[in-house]
């Protein structure tokens, strides 16, 4: 199971790093800076983190399957959300569909982060 996490995220943050890329170019290109925040936070939290994770599941197997599955989908769900409401921010989306896209995605993700953070201090089989 926990390759199958691991591939998961692989992908996932491979999508992150191409969006993040190809926003980082576009910002060159036209020298306008709007997406900045959002480029970032795709580049570290999509691209970094995901694959960060996705490494963590090659190398070790988690003692919980369930909380490593609920790491995993809490992680994609929140950072689908925190990095697309702030991109809906940047297109004057009705901020209270942006705020709860935004906020809501920002919660998940820090869930996932407590999760996995829960996940690193168990003990784990080699």
């Amino acid at each position: 199971m926990h390759k199958k996490h691991s591939n998961l995220l692989l992908k996932t943050a491979a999508i992150f790093g191409m969006i993040g890329a190809g926003i980082g170019g576009h910002m060159a290109g036209s020298y306008d800076y709007a997406f900045r925040a959002a480029h970032a936070h795709i580049l570290v939290v999509g691209w970094l983190s995901l694959f960060s994770w996705a490494v963590y599941y090659r190398v070790f197997k988690p003692v919980s399957t369930k909380l490593a599955t609920a790491h995993v989908y809490t992680a994609i769900i929140g950072t689908v959300g925190l990095t697309s409401g702030m991109i809906m921010d940047i297109f004057s989306v009705p901020q209270p569909f942006y705020f709860i896209v935004y906020i809501g995605g920002g919660v998940t993700l820090l869930v996932s982060f407590i999760l996995f953070a829960l996940l690193a201090f168990m003990k784990h089989e080699d």
